[in-house]
């Protein structure tokens, strides 16, 4: 998964730092904040929208939905419905799995 996520320590994020943690355009992510009910970003007085760090774990559930297993729009919001919980632990294990693979690789690299 192309995701390079940062630890999540800030309270919001902008729609480029988004984009750029999935490596996609601003507008996909403006076209899921769309289709998507459970992205629900903040905007600012500007009308910018502020991303929290719950919005990018829906993201991550829908790109990893979509872009990796292959689901269409449809499958996917039918699937974030049927088993939000079930992909909310999925994501939650894929990324301490990740973070795992990463200290292992810092600590093979240092011996």
């Amino acid at each position: 998964m192309p995701l390079r996520k940062k630890e999540i320590t800030r309270l919001f994020y902008s729609i480029g730092e988004v984009a750029e943690m999935f490596e996609v355009n601003t507008s996909l992510i403006r076209f899921w904040e769309k289709e998507f009910e459970i992205i629900q970003p903040k905007k600012n007085k500007k009308g910018n929208r502020l991303f929290t760090p719950k919005d990018v774990d829906h993201f991550q559930i829908i790109f990893r939905l979509v872009k990796h297993q292959g689901y269409t729009l449809e499958g996917a919001k039918k699937a974030l419905k049927e088993q939000k919980t079930e992909l909310a632990n999925q994501n939650n294990l894929l990324n301490k799995l990740k973070s795992i693979k990463g200290e292992l690789k810092q600590i093979q690299n240092e011996l």
